[in-house]
């Protein structure tokens, strides 16, 4: 753990907090048949924190943006793909507790799960030294030479319904095509029609994810179009 920390540029006061900030709920539910023992809380209030703290920066940094063009660079740097980068990075995925299946199954290197990590990571951090420690791990792991990095397109949904409204009368729709795997590592595909018509398809980790897939592969086939 302690290279970890050294990567991460902070110390941890409770060592139990960054433990379980790596249990992945396939592990809990193994080891203990609770689910309440893994990192899902956390990487719920890190999310928020992330969210935050990205926003913040970029309020202040950039004072002549609209709101629009700050939604899509906190979108870009909070993104899943982003994420990832920094934890492995970190070398993250070295460090987590996994499930016998899960880890055989390459959850090491899973972006969906290596990603909601670095949240649950973000979130201890706060719990136990506070804002100005969460502050610090947000600022060194996706803050540092951004928006330099080349963008991970997670708000391209936006940039889709951006171009197809360059003609009127166009209508976007996303359906939910289906949802399967156990409830630690459920996959969701999803389709988007345009017009009533098929225009991309896509799948994710979650039905956000899987939506933003779909939008990625319409832009693509759009983009000529308009």
């Amino acid at each position: 753990m302690r290279d970890l920390e050294r990567a991460l540029g902070y110390t941890f006061q409770d060592q139990r907090l960054l433990e379980k900030a790596l249990t992945h709920s396939s592990y809990a539910n193994e080891k203990w048949k609770n689910g309440l023992a893994s990192n899902e809380r956390l990487e719920f209030l890190g999310d928020s924190i992330l969210g935050f703290v990205v926003a913040e920066y970029l309020y202040r940094r950039y004072p002549d943006h609209p709101e629009g063009d700050l939604t899509r660079m906190r979108a870009d740097l909070v993104c899943e793909t982003s994420l990832a980068r920094a934890a492995a990075g970190l070398r993250l995925g070295e460090y987590l507790k996994l499930g016998h299946g899960e880890d055989l199954g390459g959850g090491r290197t899973r972006n969906s799960i290596t990603a909601d990590a670095v949240e649950s990571v973000i979130a201890a951090s706060y719990l136990d030294g506070g804002f100005p420690a969460a502050r610090g791990i947000v600022e060194r792991l996706l803050l540092s030479g951004a928006p330099e990095r080349r963008p991970c397109n997670a708000d391209v949904k936006t940039a889709l319904q951006e171009l197809v409204q360059r003609k009127k009368h166009q209508v976007l729709s996303y359906t939910l095509l289906e949802e399967s795997g156990p409830d630690h590592d459920k996959t969701f595909r999803v389709e988007v029609t345009l017009n009533g018509q098929v225009v991309g398809a896509g799948a994710g980790s979650s039905k956000k994810r899987a939506e933003q897939a779909a939008a990625e592969a319409a832009l693509e086939k759009l983009a000529g179009q308009f």
